[in-house]
């Protein structure tokens, strides 16, 4: 059974959407099928191993595709449609010599040179075009991250046998760590005697703020030993948040420690006494979004602190993490020092999360998919 996965992104580059497609890549070719993924050549990203970068252990073919890469550092539309558009004919072309049994991407502008493809959708358009008609149509299949995705799906006219609501995993495995905390400190180099609160993640996404900023406010509610460690972020996202943290007077309560190899993301997360995830209310946070992140908490063994939205109660509730009104740097500081103060109830949400991350494993994943694709 041959498995084509097609994708503009950057092979690897570290970006988040990298690690989920390479992880259900992996988990995918685990099920004995042969998987390839296609992905652009082009001249950024990280120099290495994919699979050593990814830590991905099941290896499957990677393909690199020639794309018209004008400016490959600039962030113009125009130059990002131009790359899209010559990397999927050229992949049509590709494509049209081999044999294989499933087309799967991201891409929804593949509706206009594949058909019968399964498409995976992580948002819904704020207004409907006729490409994002054509993809819904001309695809085999729909896997979407959340139900109300599946929702603005169906009352668009698309049927509700062909889709799949399917939101991000993790691979737990990776998080069996049993060094103690403080050993993990003194390796991080992170103070022994402080109170760390993380958080992992880009710090904007798509220049969308992500709540760090409501993070940071959230110090002035906390004692001065809670320190807040952000793990992630673009170096003009760090500088921003530096600057905000320095006029505000928590500089000395912020350790920014810019991207990590994701390999070294459940270490961090051990390291910590509590883990946010303070998205603010604003239409993509509140119903569209499966943060990797969360899934990631979950597997740590850590207390979560997140903000209390639709997306994130398809996942998190009252037994497995502290939901918090959005937007609100006091009640984020509130639901930090109930897992802080009472360690019985950080426990018993903490152990609850990781039983039910175990239902959403890559591996899990890719075999719902693969048996509601029929292969």
């Amino acid at each position: 059974m041959k498995f084509i996965y097609l994708t503009l992104s950057s092979i690897p580059a570290g970006w988040a959407h990298e690690i989920q497609i390479m992880k259900m890549c992996g988990a995918l070719a685990e099920n004995d099928i042969d998987v390839e993924l296609i992905c652009p050549a082009r001249r950024v990203g990280v120099k290495e191993d994919p699979f050593l970068y990814y830590d991905i252990e099941t290896k499957f073919n990677i393909k690199k595709i020639s794309c018209l890469d004008i400016f490959p550092g600039s962030p113009h539309r125009v130059l990002f449609w131009i790359r899209l558009i010559s990397f999927l004919i050229l992949s049509r072309i590709y494509l049209f010599f081999k044999n294989y049994d499933i087309l799967y991407t991201r891409e929804t502008l593949a509706g206009l040179f594949f058909k019968n493809f399964i498409l995976e959708l992580h948002t819904f358009p704020k207004k409907i075009k006729f490409i994002d008609r054509l993809a819904w149509r001309r695809s085999k299949k729909l896997v979407v991250l959340t139900s109300f995705i599946k929702k603005r799906l169906i009352e668009a006219g698309i049927k509700e046998n062909k889709i799949l609501i399917a939101p991000d995993g993790v691979d737990i495995n990776k998080f069996q760590i049993l060094s103690p905390k403080s050993q993990i400190r003194e390796k991080l180099g992170f103070p022994q005697d402080k109170i760390l609160i993380g958080y992992v993640g880009m710090l904007k996404t798509m220049d969308m703020e992500k709540g760090i900023d409501i993070a940071i406010n959230s110090l002035k509610f906390l004692d001065e030993d809670s320190f807040l460690v952000l793990v992630g972020g673009e170096p003009q996202d760090i500088k921003f948040y530096k600057d905000s943290t320095t006029s505000l007077g928590f500089k000395d309560r912020v350790f920014f420690i810019g991207r990590v190899d994701h390999k070294m993301v459940p270490l961090y997360l051990k390291a910590f006494d509590v883990l946010i995830a303070p998205f603010p209310d604003i239409e993509h946070y509140r119903f569209y979004m499966s943060p990797l992140k969360i899934f990631e908490y979950m597997a740590s063994g850590v207390s979560i602190v997140a903000s209390d939205l639709p997306s994130i109660r398809e996942i998190l509730d009252e037994n497995n993490a502290v939901l918090v009104e959005p937007n609100s740097p006091g009640k984020l500081a509130e639901g930090i020092k109930r897992v802080l103060q009472d360690k019985d109830f950080a426990d018993k949400i903490s152990k609850q999360a990781f039983e039910d991350v175990k239902n959403y494993t890559w591996q899990k994943r890719a075999r719902r998919i693969l048996e509601f694709i029929k292969i």
